[in-house]
């Protein structure tokens, strides 16, 4: 067994598992996607947020990986959604990242309070168009604004990044993606950490002799769902890497599935600015 590829509806592969790289320090960036990409990961998150796309992209070039087999995304910030704007700043991802293209690009938030998420979609439309991005998509985004970006264009998200873990599974939204044929992605898939406490899971860990995070990472691939751990600390960078060996029974799947959902950690995407 190996970490899957799911198909977007781009008709471009993704690999399940991904490095994730919010609040990692640049200091550390270069160094740790470097480390993760020579272990095996082959998918790393940044953004224009985090402040380190420049050091995502020293660290892919000091893997020697080919650029062909590493899946890179970054996102579009939300002071940026006027098309203009948006043009600029995918400009200034790609130079930072050192990069030609990137295989998604994604609008981090919807930002309702602007009005702007459809001009910001039209952007990422045309930037495709050019080949730069291979695949677009959201972040963080509702019902409401997926509605308003497909309404407006025609042109569905390749992919939807939420928060998403077993205290917080945002089953009616991903019923909505697999309707619309968008892939789902979950950001703090293990809740900042909370979730490790949760008595199920560790449980779970216990009878299939694996740790709760790796739980959770093999939870979510099971669901066809794209994960992104993030850490700093080189074994568990290498243990989250570890779970294509072990599968989890549909009971155990339905014992997490009816955990009770009591812990959204990240912000409202109805009221980000």
């Amino acid at each position: 067994m190996a970490i899957p590829n799911f198909v977007l509806n781009s008709g471009h592969s993704i690999p399940a598992l991904g490095l994730g790289t919010y609040k990692m320090a640049p200091a550390l960036t270069a160094d740790m996607v470097e480390r993760a990409l020579r272990l095996g990961y082959r998918h790393v998150d940044t953004a224009t947020l985090y402040g380190n796309e420049a050091e995502v992209g020293e660290g892919l070039r000091r893997s020697e990986v080919p650029r062909e087999e590493v899946f890179v995304t970054t996102k579009l910030w939300n002071d940026a959604h006027r098309r203009a704007d948006a043009l600029r700043a995918f400009n200034t991802s790609l130079d930072k990242l050192g990069l030609d293209y990137v295989d998604l690009y994604l609008i981090h938030w919807p930002v309702p309070s602007n009005g702007l998420v459809v001009e910001a979609w039209k952007a990422l439309i045309e930037i495709a168009d050019t080949g730069r991005a291979l695949s677009i998509g959201v972040s963080n985004f509702r019902t409401e604004d997926l509605t308003a970006v497909i309404d407006a264009t025609g042109v569905v998200p390749a992919v939807n990044q939420i928060e998403l873990h077993p205290l917080f599974q945002q089953k009616a939204l991903r019923a909505l993606h697999a309707e619309l044929g968008i892939m789902t992605e979950a950001w703090s898939p293990l809740g900042r950490g909370a979730d490790l406490a949760n008595d199920t899971l560790r449980a779970l860990g216990d009878e299939v002799g694996r740790s709760t995070a790796q739980v959770v990472i093999r939870w979510l691939i099971q669901l066809e769902i794209v994960v992104f751990p993030k850490t700093s600390n080189p074994a568990r960078l290498a243990e989250n890497l570890a779970v294509d060996d072990f599968e989890l029974t549909p009971e155990q799947m339905a014992r997490i599935d009816a955990i009770r959902q009591v812990n959204q950690v990240g912000s409202d995407p109805a009221t980000v600015t």
